[in-house]
C-alpha cells in the first residue's frame, strides 16, 4: 500500500508539469486576474466554484474531484485557491496528505511557523493536528489533497485563520 501510495504521488508532481524552465512564466500567470478568470496554473482541472466548503474559506476557492472508485479507498482532489484565500483552521482524524502542483502556498500547524508550499513539495499531516492551508497574498496556489484512512477520517471545522495570523505566516 505504502508503494502504491508512493507511486500515486510521484505520478502526481510528474503530471503537474512543474519544471524549472517555465517557473517565471507561471509565476506571471499566477497573478490575480482583473477579469475574474482563473488562470491556468498546473495541469490539473481547476473543477467548480467550492460552495459546499465556502463558509470554511476566507475566499474563493475551487474543487475538482480526481478519483471516482470508491473500492480503491483514495480520495483525491484538486483544491485552487485565489490569492490570499485560504480555509480555517481544521483537522482530520485520519490525516491528510498535500502536493503542491501549481502557485505558491502555505501551510502552517497550530504553534508552528508556516512552510511556503511551491509545486512539488509535498505536506504530510498527522491525524488530529490542527492546521490550515491557503494561497500566498499574491499569487494563486493548487494542491491535491489526499485523505487518509477515509473509512474514517473526518473533518472538524475550527475558527478562521484571522488576516492577523496569516500576515504573520506569510511574512
Amino acid at each position: 500500500m505504502k508503494k502504491n501510495l508512493l507511486a500515486l504521488l510521484i505520478l502526481a508532481v510528474i503530471l503537474s508539469g512543474c519544471n524549472n524552465s517555465n517557473q517565471e512564466k507561471k509565476t506571471e500567470d499566477m497573478k490575480a486576474t482583473t477579469n475574474g478568470e482563473v488562470p491556468k496554473i498546473s495541469d490539473f482541472p481547476v473543477g467548480e466554484p467550492n460552495t459546499a466548503y465556502a463558509q470554511y474559506f476566507s475566499g474563493r476557492s475551487w474543487l475538482a474531484p480526481l478519483t471516482k472508485m470508491s473500492e480503491l479507498n483514495v480520495p483525491m482532489s484538486n483544491v485552487t485557491f485565489e490569492p490570499g484565500c485560504r480555509n480555517n483552521w481544521h483537522s482530520h482524524t485520519g490525516g491528510q496528505l498535500l502536493v503542491a502542483v501549481g502557485g505558491v502556498g502555505y501551510y502552517q500547524e497550530r504553534g508552528k511557523a508556516a512552510v511556503r508550499m511551491m509545486p512539488g513539495d509535498v505536506i504530510e499531516i498527522a491525524p488530529n493536528i490542527e492546521h490550515w492551508h491557503g494561497a500566498a497574498p499574491d499569487s494563486w496556489f493548487s494542491h491535491l489533497v489526499i485523505a487518509c484512512n477515509p473509512q474514517t477520517n473526518e473533518n472538524t471545522w475550527l475558527e478562521p485563520v484571522t488576516d492577523e495570523q496569516y500576515s504573520e505566516a506569510v511574512k
